[in-house]
């Protein structure tokens, strides 16, 4: 049939553009790992594209990836990136055929995008950023033209079936260049991965080597019955391994403990410092539980965790250079926490220096702090959410006002001042679970940092509320977990929760999403008993 001839005509000439597009996409981003591993691999075209896409995502879109995909979300926005450049280097590769110059252009651009983006990033250190991006492209760019023109058709003569192939295109110089460049690219990929491992191994000896010092207040010892021993209940401390991870880095930066400073300076600052880790370690440290809670946590989620931290009173730091609570006539009411990445948060002055145990933390649960987690240092701030409070990798403090200055996040429609709400979970049974008959144990957890909890009260389906057994306290700003014997008959049950803090507030039933300044509402659960 003429019409399915001549379509399977177009798809042999058309098949060795996608190899050639693919392995041309795979050549530039190769060498754009090698060139960023040589200038600076957070420069790197999927890193700088992906944080320009986090960057540029609305708040409620950022909120979806969260609920969705959890802390995989990084990983999907990645996968996500690599899909799409396929999809269009299949394109370029296609017509690259047809159009050499045309496709090894399409490449290009995507290397002046890389490099635009690069340079955009808020801790971008100049035009060497815009490197990797656009050597990658080139490299590209070379490798799909020198493809294109092994695998361009050309009629054969009339007869004629040999090496050539029916349509005249070289299948065997093809698979030579094809083979090469995959060589070449895999090599340039494989020394870009090492020159960047090579550049994270002083960060990871640096903290293998730091040795914390005691603590010249050392956390209270927590009084007996603070942890219930319910199977499936949080556990009062959580693990570094298991704490929340909630931040904008797709590459966890690796700073070296030797080479990290931090700058105080700003509005009011009379006495600008900047530390290295030493002297801050050379301080008296202060040792504390604290529960930090991310504002995207939707009720009954889990970016809430609960760690010993060690760290230098902040409000020292901050008086030492000279600052002054709003409260005592001070001009400077929020400070603005800088990352080494870029990121900034916004803190309310008077919360950081109202004798709350603010810190710059260096340990967590007795072990230099995780890189994932801000290594070296990180601030903390009880009772605000973490996206006004706990800047990982901080390297810079500024005073100013929040008239003058807007953060990320505050940017991004999110509220400027978030003290954390009054929130209580169920963490056994689990939604959907089938328990047998009888006696149920119900528990859980429940925080209000500043204020505490007083009080936690379950709800059987539209039954009375009941109160709940609460563990011993061990502090305001730690999370109280609580427990419940319930007399479980057969059939379907809507389990609920509700705390009250120490305030005497009890937990709102008014639902609301985490933006702007974090959920609320009741955590419920539903079972079937057997």
């Amino acid at each position: 049939m003429p019409g399915v001839s001549s379509f399977r005509s177009t798809l042999s000439r058309a098949a060795p553009g996608a190899p050639a597009g693919l392995l041309a996409a795979f050549t530039a981003l190769a060498v754009a790992e090698l060139v960023a591993g040589l200038v600076r691999p957070a420069a790197g075209p999927v890193t700088v594209v992906g944080g320009a896409v986090i960057d540029r995502t609305p708040a409620a879109v950022k909120d979806f990836a969260i609920r969705t995909f959890g802390e995989n979300d990084k990983a999907v926005l990645r996968l996500g990136i690599l899909a799409l450049i396929a999809l269009i280097a299949v394109a370029l590769g296609v017509l690259a055929l047809s159009h050499r110059r045309v496709g090894a252009a399409g490449v290009l651009l995507f290397g002046v995008v890389g490099s635009a983006s690069a340079l955009s990033r808020p801790d971008s250190t100049g035009l060497g950023d815009a490197l990797p991006s656009l050597v990658g492209a080139a490299a590209g760019a070379v490798a799909l033209y020198v493809l294109a023109s092994e695998a361009v058709p050309s009629p054969a003569p009339a007869g004629v079936d040999g090496e050539s192939g029916a349509y005249g295109w070289n299948r065997r110089g093809f698979l030579t260049a094809a083979g090469v460049t995959a060589a070449a690219a895999t090599s340039a990929g494989a020394l870009g991965r090492f020159l960047t491992s090579r550049r994270d191994q002083g960060a990871v000896a640096s903290r293998e080597a730091l040795v914390l010092p005691k603590p010249a207040s050392p956390a209270p010892a927590a009084p007996e019955g603070t942890r219930l021993k319910v199977p499936g209940i949080t556990a009062f401390r959580t693990p570094n391994r298991d704490f929340y991870r909630v931040d904008t880095a797709l590459t966890v930066p690796r700073i070296d403990a030797g080479t990290w400073r931090l700058r105080i300076h700003g509005k009011e600052v009379t006495r600008p410092r900047t530390y290295a880790l030493g002297q801050l370690l050379a301080r008296p440290l202060i040792e504390r539980d604290i529960t930090l809670t991310c504002v995207s946590n939707e009720v009954g989620g889990p970016y809430v965790g609960n760690a010993r931290w060690l760290g230098v009173p902040l409000a020292e730091l901050l008086r030492e250079a000279g600052v002054t609570p709003p409260s005592r006539g001070g001009k400077a009411d929020q400070l603005v926490a800088r990352s080494v990445d870029g990121m900034t948060l916004g803190s309310p002055v008077e919360d950081v220096m109202d004798g709350r145990d603010a810190m710059l933390a260096v340990g967590m649960n007795g072990q230099p702090l995780p890189f994932e987690h801000g290594f070296p240092v990180r601030m903390l701030v009880p009772g605000l959410y973490g996206y006004v409070s706990a800047c990982k990798w901080i390297t810079d403090i500024e005073l100013t006002t929040f008239d003058a200055y807007d953060p990320y996040w505050v940017k991004r429609a999110w509220a400027r001042k978030a003290p954390i709400k009054t929130q209580s979970r169920i963490d056994t049974p689990q939604p959907f679970a089938r328990p047998a008959a009888g006696t149920v144990i119900v528990a859980g957890v429940a925080w209000a940092q500043r204020r505490g909890i007083t009080r936690v009260e379950i709800r059987m389906d539209d039954g009375s509320w009941q109160d709940a057994d609460l563990a011993a306290p061990a502090g305001l700003d730690t999370w109280r977990q609580w427990s419940h014997r319930w007399n479980a008959t057969p059939g379907g049950h809507t389990i609920t929760v509700r705390a009250t803090d120490g305030t005497g507030q009890v937990q709102t039933e008014q639902r609301a999403r985490t933006v702007p300044d974090g959920a609320s509402g009741w955590h419920s659960v539903f079972v079937t008993v057997t």
